[in-house]
């Protein structure tokens, strides 16, 4: 279970240093591999290998000739990327992954319990913003009644 928001820098290499409190679970679930990929609100998808392939299988399975299946494929199967993290729990982002979310010096790692979202640091800001100013009548049907 990933959780918590860790703001982290990017070095000069376009790596990122996993948080040590996450090093041991990935490493335990999937030897350190895993596949980083785009989401549709700008940021990136980080999930262990064995997480992630349960859910390409669903996406690929989508009809190809549907609009919405296949621009969704394109996006996160398409821009899905194996990647392990290296000796020093480091993760090494792609220059098209780096430029898709945006992110160049600081960024938000935010565990979302299976895996993570990776977002530039000010995109992060205005998403917390945003979330913070939604009026209770904005929440999803599903919340409904939900209590803190």
């Amino acid at each position: 279970m990933f959780r918590g928001a860790n703001l982290l820098n990017i070095d000069a290499k376009g790596r990122i240093a996993m948080p040590t409190k996450h090093r041991e679970d990935l490493l335990v679930q999937s030897s350190g591999d895993l596949v980083i990929t785009a989401h549709p609100h700008g940021c990136l998808l980080i999930y262990p290998q064995i997480a992630w392939e349960p859910i390409q299988s669903k996406i690929m399975a989508l009809s190809s000739f549907d609009k919405k299946s296949s621009a969704l494929q394109r996006l996160l199967v398409g821009y899905a990327e194996d990647i392990s993290l290296d000796t020093a729990g480091r993760l090494l982002l792609s220059q098209v992954l780096r430029e898709f979310a945006k992110v160049e010096r600081q960024a938000m790692l935010v565990g979302q319990g299976s895996h993570f979202e990776l977002w530039d640091k000010e995109a992060w800001d205005l998403q917390i913003q945003n979330a913070t100013e939604q009026e209770v009548s904005s929440m999803p049907i599903e919340l409904e009644g939900f209590s803190l």
